[in-house]
């Protein structure tokens, strides 16, 4: 037998509602079809919505009628034998509330279900079997929404009159559709909001919901299990212990390991139980900064942190991909707004201060609009799911390099900026971090999916005229 084709996929008023074509083989035998293929499905345009139970609904009779019902999980259809005419309603809250869409469905056809939307079917022969996929595991106590079948608001054309058929005492129950059964849509959840990232990412992501620490603890078990992680499709992970020296202290050590490793692990374990979306963000110092390839570190390059703090953010990593659907965004010397190197080189530069700063640590700058465009960017694209090195472009500097550039936007002399090594920067002070002094990330991979960083100088212009303003 040839390899099957690629589905042919339609889309529908509901947004979300994907009728999908099956290549259905047949022959005097009978009829093969692949009824889930996740390579191509993904591949044709449907989401990866990782389907974890499979449920069949046999009917032994034509006019048997079930829904609608609007259960808590997306579900991908199909028939495995018999014909069924299927409706669906939109209950989402939006513009789309209470759309339609209705069709004749044999074994040759599947439709991918969208949370919030009411699913509902009439048999149109005897022993027609009812197959779905489903990404959350069915529960007996579950409570879900649903409609009359017969809600002449809806519209819906039923070819075998309501009247005619066998329904179960609880769908007789249910009664028009109303303004106030609305189901909420997931949105994005930002954890870490009052960081640089997380603000950024708030801006970005304006529906989104933006906690902070107090608000979510992440490093807290019970505070975990007691949110509700099915309100959200997408999780945004800016939370981060970015205390460089501090970490390397006892106590230090402990809290960036809890926050960089064993909480970016338990929302790992949250996104395979509830399915959401994981992106997290990382550092330049899961690296030793010692003989890095040429166009700089690529994702799969070994790691090989120095101290504590890119310890914990290497174990944060590795913890984060075991998630079934995550971006991990690796990044270096970040910039937004609150305290940050630029911020610093300013308030000297304003004081009369010539500062030292060190030339032999290189790399690039990636300021937190850029990096939160990038997550924009990985989301819509529908880019593969992974690691992906992300800073602004442009030419690789020193950390003096940026100073000058800073003192001589500020209006005094890039000269007043003096050079120093790390070796001699640091040497009379206690509990340092060791620094990798080559931070360069290779954008490669991130270019491929079609998203192009903006150059580390225009972009530091722009910073600063901005906050001149």
């Amino acid at each position: 037998m040839s390899e099957a084709p690629l589905p042919r996929v339609e889309t529908t008023p509901i947004e979300g509602l994907l009728v999908v074509h099956l290549d259905l083989r047949e022959d005097p035998r009978g009829w093969f079809k692949e009824n889930w293929q996740r390579e191509k499905m993904v591949a044709a345009g449907l989401p990866d919505f990782g389907p974890v139970q499979h449920n069949l609904s046999y009917n032994t009779q034509r006019g048997v009628a079930r829904g609608f019902h609007a259960e808590p999980w997306d579900k991908f259809l199909t028939i495995a034998n018999g014909r069924v005419f299927a409706a669906w309603v939109d209950m989402r809250e939006g513009a789309t509330f209470g759309a339609t869409y209705s069709m004749e469905m044999d074994t040759s056809v599947g439709v991918l279900v969208p949370r919030g939307v009411a699913n509902s079917y009439q048999t149109l022969e005897d022993q027609s079997t009812y197959s779905y996929l489903v990404n959350q595991h069915w529960r007996p106590n579950a409570a879900y929404p649903g409609v009359a079948l017969g809600d002449p608001a809806l519209g819906i054309d039923w070819p075998i009159p309501l009247d005619e058929c066998v329904l179960s005492e609880k769908d007789l129950s249910y009664g028009p559709l109303t303004a106030d059964m609305a189901i909420p849509r997931q949105r994005a959840l930002i954890l870490g909001a009052s960081g640089q990232v997380g603000c950024a990412l708030a801006a970005e992501f304006p529906d989104a919901h933006a906690v902070t620490r107090a608000e979510l603890d992440i490093t807290d078990p019970a505070a975990l299990a007691a949110w509700d992680w099915r309100a959200y499709d997408v999780v945004l992970n800016a939370a981060a212990y970015t205390g460089v020296d501090a970490a390397e202290t006892p106590e230090g050590r402990t809290a960036a390991w809890a926050v960089n490793a064993t909480a970016p692990a338990a929302l790992a374990a949250l996104a395979r139980e509830h399915g959401f979306t994981l992106v997290h963000y990382s550092t330049d110092y899961v690296f030793d900064g010692v003989n890095p390839p040429v166009d700089g570190y690529p994702e799969d390059a070994p790691l090989s942190p120095l101290g504590a703090y890119g310890q914990s953010k290497a174990a944060g990593d590795l913890a984060v991909a075991a998630a079934p659907h995550h971006y991990v965004l690796r990044t270096s010397w970040v910039i937004g707004d609150g305290a940050n190197f630029v911020a610093t080189m300013q308030r000297l530069a304003a004081e009369g201060v010539s500062p030292t700063v060190v030339d032999d640590q290189v790399g690039r700058l990636t300021f937190t609009d850029e990096l939160a465009r990038a997550t924009r960017h990985l989301l819509e694209s529908r880019a593969p799911w992974g690691l992906y090195n992300v800073t602004n472009a442009g030419a690789v500097r020193s950390w003096r390099d940026v100073a000058a550039d800073v003192f001589a936007a500020s209006g005094r002399d890039a000269s007043d900026v003096v050079a120093t090594t790390t070796q001699e920067y640091f040497a009379s002070r206690e509990a340092v971090a060791p620094r990798p002094l080559v931070s360069t990330l290779d954008l490669t991979k991130i270019r491929a999916t079609g998203f192009e960083p903006e150059n580390a100088e225009a972009a530091l212009r722009r910073h600063l005229s901005s906050d001149q303003r």
